[in-house]
């Protein structure tokens, strides 16, 4: 028995510095991944927290491997972080189980800025913004927050990370997360539109959980949430808006409508979905988004929990005045 523990603690150990050698990347290849020269690349993925079960652990290792072709920024999440009912604290073993020992290839230690979902907060979700005092990798500073990050021609991209739940009206009358809607909207509303109006980037990027039109499960009574936000993402020029709440991959875009609708939420669980007349790709798949930012062009790169590239969709920009000035 001793001698089979050892052998398994050796096999381990060598497993483990496969995956921190460069022959590891070498066999380990996503076919199909372009990389733009000077491009900035991050990743997206959602309602993953499930202590590795389901897709979870195959999404994270090709996640890693996306992360090291491209040289990713940063990984940005959809929220649904932990199942089914968020984390206590900042010390609930969950945050080894489902994060800490889920992610921890080498190049996922980039930083990590996530937003809330609604398993979030049926825990603590306040814990979620403290934890980043505890990890250096998990960058949430509030329930919303901005980033801007420059681009090789010196445009910029605006990214706004925005808490859906208190936005919501579905969830008004839903006990379960009444305290998140009870927080009111009007505070955050007003920051989004804002930041959006001052904003002079190139690019106008908003992740949130909800998503305003869905191929899944949720088709057809997301009309809450939409009438919330579409207006607001419209007046704006917003290039895309980025969600999960559904457990696939998807993008959404009605027709004559420049708004780019993303869904990445496979990160673990998936569940059926459908076509409509808004469904330009859906799919029922683990698996995550790879967003690649330029001066001229947004792509989104959807790879499997295979590791196969199954979808890609292009925005085209064209050098323009942009307005107003910048703010972080």
């Amino acid at each position: 028995m001793r001698v089979l523990l050892l052998l398994f603690a050796f096999l381990s150990l060598t497993c483990e510095g496969q995956t921190t050698s460069h022959d590891y990347y070498q066999q380990h290849h996503i076919n199909n991944l372009e990389v733009q020269d000077y491009a900035f690349n991050f990743l997206v993925v959602g309602d993953w927290g499930r202590n590795g079960h389901f897709y979870q652990r195959d999404v994270a290792k090709w996640m890693d491997i996306a992360s090291y072709q491209l040289d990713a920024e940063f990984i940005a999440t959809t929220g649904d972080n932990f199942y089914d009912n968020g984390v206590a604290s900042v010390e609930d073993p969950y945050w080894r189980t489902s994060y800490e020992d889920i992610y921890h290839q080498p190049h996922l230690f980039v930083d990590w800025h996530p937003v809330l979902g609604n398993h979030d907060y049926r825990g603590n979700w306040q814990a979620q913004i403290d934890y980043s005092k505890v990890s250096r990798r998990w960058e949430m500073p509030a329930q919303y927050y901005s980033k801007t990050v420059k681009l090789e021609d010196d445009t910029t991209a605006l990214i706004l990370f925005i808490d859906t739940n208190p936005l919501n009206p579905d969830y008004a009358t839903e006990a379960k997360y009444h305290q998140a809607f009870a927080q009111g909207s009007t505070k955050q509303l007003a920051w989004i539109n804002t930041m959006l109006s001052n904003s002079n980037a190139k690019w106008n990027i908003v992740i949130g959980h909800h998503p305003l039109y869905s191929s899944g499960k949720r088709y057809g009574t997301t009309s809450a949430i939409k009438n919330v936000l579409e207006p607001i993402l419209h007046q704006h020029d917003v290039d895309a808006y980025i969600a999960g709440h559904e457990h696939d991959l998807q993008h959404n875009q009605l027709p004559d409508d420049a708004l780019v609708h993303i869904v990445s939420g496979g990160g673990s669980e998936v569940r059926p979905v459908g076509n409509y007349a808004f469904t330009r790709f859906a799919k029922s798949t683990g698996g995550f988004v790879a967003v690649s930012l330029t001066g001229r062009e947004l792509g989104f790169t959807f790879i499997d929990h295979n590791g196969e590239v199954i979808y890609q969709h292009n925005v085209q920009k064209p050098n323009a005045v942009t307005k107003g000035t910048g703010n972080e």
